[in-house]
C-alpha cells in the first residue's frame, strides 16, 4: 500500500511519500514514489503515486522520457504553459497506460489503477496542486481542500485535519506530516519507512529542501515519543468518565 500528502502552504507546497510497496506479507519492498521535473527559473513539477506498482512506474517513465525525446509527444512536462496542462497531460498519460494494460480498457476499479498527486508551481502562475484520478479527470486542491492525500489516507488524515494550517512554515508542516504518517505506520503494515519529503518554496523555481527520512531517524523518533507522551498527557489531565 501506499500514504502520500501533498500539502499547500503560503510559504509552498510540502510533499511527503512512503516507499513501502507490498505483494503479501513475504513480499515487501523499498519503491520512492516521488519524482520532481525541473527547469531552473521556468518550473517545478512534482508528482506522487499510489496503486499498481506496474501502472505508476509505467507513467514515470512516460512522462520522463518524453522530456528527453520531446518529439514524440509535444508539449512534454517541461514545455506546457501552465499547471493546468500539465496537469491534463498526467491524466491523459495515466488514463493510456491503464487502457494499454487492462484487458477492459481504463476503469476505475481496474486491477491496473493508480492515483497521482501533482503539484508544482510553472513560472507565470501560483503554486497548484491537483489530484488525479484513474478514470484520467482530477481536481485542484484551493481554500475548502487545502491538502490531498492518497493510498492508506484514513489514519492519518484526522491528524491534518485538526491541526493544518495554510499558515505553517516548512518546519512546523514536516512536524505535523510525520506525525501523520506515524500514526498511518502504527495502525498499517502495508506503510513503512523511509519518508520521502520535498518542501517546494512559492516563486523559487528551482527544486526545494529534498530528503528522506529512516524510520531510525533520531528527529522521527524524538517526533514518535513526544507526540505519545503530549497525547497520554491530555488524557491524563481530562476528568474521568462517570460510571
Amino acid at each position: 500500500m501506499t500514504y502520500c500528502v501533498g500539502m499547500m502552504l503560503d510559504q509552498g507546497i510540502a510533499f511527503m511519500s512512503d516507499t513501502r510497496t507490498n505483494a503479501g506479507l513475504d513480499n515487501i519492498s523499498t519503491f520512492g514514489k516521488m519524482t520532481t521535473w525541473e527547469a531552473p527559473g521556468d518550473r517545478v513539477l512534482t508528482i506522487m503515486t499510489a496503486g499498481n506498482l506496474a501502472t505508476t512506474q509505467s507513467v514515470v517513465s512516460l512522462l520522463d522520457e518524453r522530456t528527453k525525446a520531446p518529439d514524440e509527444r509535444v508539449p512534454t512536462l517541461l514545455e506546457v504553459p501552465s499547471m493546468f496542462q500539465a496537469a491534463r497531460l498526467v491524466a491523459d498519460t495515466l488514463r493510456e497506460v491503464i487502457a494499454r494494460q487492462g484487458e477492459e480498457g481504463q476503469r476505475a476499479d481496474s486491477t491496473f489503477n493508480a492515483t497521482i498527486i501533482l503539484g508544482g508551481q510553472i513560472a507565470g502562475g501560483p503554486p497548484r496542486l491537483f489530484l488525479i484520478y484513474p478514470e484520467g479527470n482530477f481536481i485542484e486542491a484551493g481554500e475548502d481542500t487545502a491538502f490531498f492525500q492518497i493510498g492508506e489516507m484514513k489514519y492519518g488524515r484526522p491528524i491534518l485535519v485538526r491541526a493544518y494550517d495554510r499558515t505553517l512554515k516548512f518546519e512546523e508542516a514536516m512536524k505535523l506530516l510525520l506525525v501523520s504518517f506515524d500514526s498511518t505506520l502504527k495502525a498499517n503494515l502495508t506503510v513503512g519507512a523511509p519518508f520521502d519529503f520535498h518542501l517546494y518554496e512559492k516563486d523559487s523555481f528551482r527544486e526545494g529542501h529534498k530528503g528522506r527520512i529512516e524510520e531510525d531517524d533520531p528527529f522521527f523518533q524524538k517526533i514518535r515519543t513526544a507526540w505519545s507522551a503530549a497525547l497520554k498527557s491530555a488524557l491524563d489531565g481530562l476528568d474521568d468518565f462517570e460510571l
